[in-house]
C-alpha cells in the first residue's frame, strides 16, 4: 500500500475529483510542455456531467490559464469515469496528448504511467494482514504505522491538522448563501451558536459536532481550502469529530494526530482494495470510507483495541452500504453538506458499539469493503455522481 499521507490532501473544494486532481493533472501537464503555446483539454464521463458545477474548468484554468475545456458527454467508453484528455500545441500544432485519469481524493494517474504516488510504503495490502502482522509482532497499530512511515509523517500530520481546523473555524465565522444558484444558506455558524435552554450533554455533543462538520463542508463548497479525508465531498466528517475531540473534550494535539494516522491507514485499506470515487462507486465511496476513518480515529483516542478499532470502521462502512452520489445541480451541496454532519455522528455510534461487541461479530473490515467495492460496480451510472438520477433528478423535476 501507498504513504497514508496521499490520503490527506490539501487543496480547494468542492470536489478532490473534480477540483484539486484536475488542477494538479493541469499543473503537472503544463509544465512538462513549457514550450507549448496553447493548451486543450477534454473531459469526459463524470467530469463533463458535473464538472460545470463543481468547478472543474475553473480549477483547470487556474492551473492553466486559458486553456480550451471541452465538455465531451457522449463518449461512453471509457477507462475510468473521471478521464482527461490534455493535448498541448505549438504554432497551431499538436505536440502532446495524453490522458490522465482523476481517481479520487485528489489522486490521479497518467495513461500507462507509475507516479511516485506509486511507491509502495506498507507490505501489507487489507487490514487482515496488518492485524496479523500487528499480532505476530506484538506491536499496536500505532507503532507499525510510524515504523513504516518514518519520521516525516508526524510533521506532515500536524500540518494536515492546522489545515483542517483552519477549515472549520473559517466555517463557523462565515455567514451568506453558498455559490452555484441553488440558494443555500450558510448554516454551520447558526448550529454553533444556538442552544436549548434545557440541552443535554449529549445533545450538545452532537450539535457541535454537527456545526463542525457543517463548517467545513461549506467551506469546501465556497471553494476553499479544505483537506480530502479522503475527498472534499466527505471533507467535514473526520475533522468534525476530532475538533470536539481536541477543542470540547480536551484530548491532547499529539492524539489528535495519532488518530489521524490510524485513519489515515483505514482510508488507505479502502483505496486499496476498494475506491474513495463517488464516480466510481457513489458516495459509499466517499461518506462510508469517512464514517470508517472516523470511527477509526476515535476508537484510537479512546485507547480501544485493535480488534476494536476495526469493528468500527466495519459498522461505519457497512451502515452506507448502498450510498448513492446523486448531488442536486451537479454542487457538494445537497444533500453532501448535511451528510457530513450524519456520518460524523454516526461514527460515534459505530466506536461505542464496538467497544461492547467486537467478540461478537462475523464480518471483518476486509468482507465489508470488498462488499462496497462490488456494490459501487453494480450501481447505475446515474447514481455515481452524474447527477442525472435520485435526489438531483426529484429536485430538477419539481423546480422545473
Amino acid at each position: 500500500m501507498k504513504s497514508i499521507t496521499s490520503v490527506y490532501k490539501i487543496g480547494n473544494g468542492p470536489s478532490s475529483s473534480h477540483t484539486v486532481g484536475p488542477y494538479h493533472a493541469a499543473q503537472t501537464f503544463g509544465a512538462r510542455y513549457p514550450n507549448a503555446d496553447s493548451y486543450e483539454v477534454t473531459l469526459f464521463g463524470s467530469l463533463a456531467f458535473t464538472g460545470e458545477g463543481h468547478g472543474t474548468g475553473k480549477a483547470i484554468d487556474n492551473a492553466l490559464p486559458g486553456i480550451k475545456i471541452i465538455y465531451n458527454r457522449t463518449e461512453t467508453d471509457l477507462p475510468h469515469p473521471n478521464t482527461m484528455l490534455f493535448r498541448a500545441f505549438r504554432d497551431g500544432q499538436e505536440i502532446a496528448a495524453t490522458r490522465i485519469f482523476s481517481i479520487g481524493g485528489g489522486s490521479i494517474r497518467f495513461e500507462n504511467e507509475s507516479s511516485e504516488e506509486d511507491k509502495e510504503v506498507y507490505p501489507q495490502t487489507n487490514f487482515t494482514e496488518i492485524l496479523d502482522l500487528c499480532n505476530q509482532e506484538n506491536i499496536s497499530i500505532l507503532q507499525l504505522i510510524y515504523i513504516l512511515e518514518g519520521p516525516t509523517l508526524r510533521d506532515y500530520l500536524r500540518k494536515v491538522w492546522r489545515a483542517m481546523q483552519d477549515a472549520v473555524r473559517r466555517g463557523l465565522a462565515a455567514k451568506g448563501t453558498l455559490p452555484g444558484g441553488l440558494g443555500v444558506v450558510r448554516k454551520a455558524k447558526y448550529l454553533f451558536e444556538k442552544r436549548c435552554y434545557n440541552e443535554s450533554s449529549d445533545v450538545t455533543m452532537n450539535r457541535l459536532i454537527a456545526a463542525y462538520a457543517y463548517a467545513v463542508s461549506e467551506e469546501n463548497a465556497s471553494e476553499n481550502v479544505v483537506v480530502t479525508a479522503p475527498t472534499c465531498g466527505s471533507c467535514g466528517v473526520l475533522p468534525s469529530i476530532l475538533y470536539y475531540m481536541q477543542h470540547d473534550r480536551g484530548f491532547p494535539e499529539n492524539e489528535i494526530l495519532d488518530a489521524l494516522a490510524v485513519a489515515g491507514l483505514i482510508g488507505n485499506v479502502i483505496r486499496t482494495n476498494a475506491s474513495i470515487s463517488g464516480a466510481e462507486c457513489g458516495c459509499q465511496a466517499e461518506i462510508g470510507s469517512a464514517c470508517s476513518m472516523a470511527a477509526a480515529a476515535v476508537a484510537t483516542l479512546f485507547g480501544l483495541s485493535i480488534d476494536q478499532i476495526e469493528y468500527a470502521a466495519e459498522i461505519a462502512m457497512e451502515h452506507n452500504l448502498g450510498l448513492t452520489c446523486d448531488p442536486v445541480g451537479g454542487l457538494v451541496q445537497i444533500p453532501c453538506i448535511e451528510r457530513n454532519a450524519v456520518a460524523a455522528m454516526r461514527a460515534l455510534s459505530s466506536v461505542n458499539l464496538s467497544r461492547f461487541l467486537y467478540e461478537t461479530r462475523k464480518i471483518s473490515f476486509d468482507e465489508v469493503v470488498a462488499t462496497m467495492y462490488r456494490t459501487g460496480l453494480d450501481l447505475d451510472s446515474k447514481y455515481r455522481e452524474t447527477s442525472h438520477g435520485g435526489l438531483a433528478e426529484i429536485y430538477r423535476e419539481a423546480n422545473s
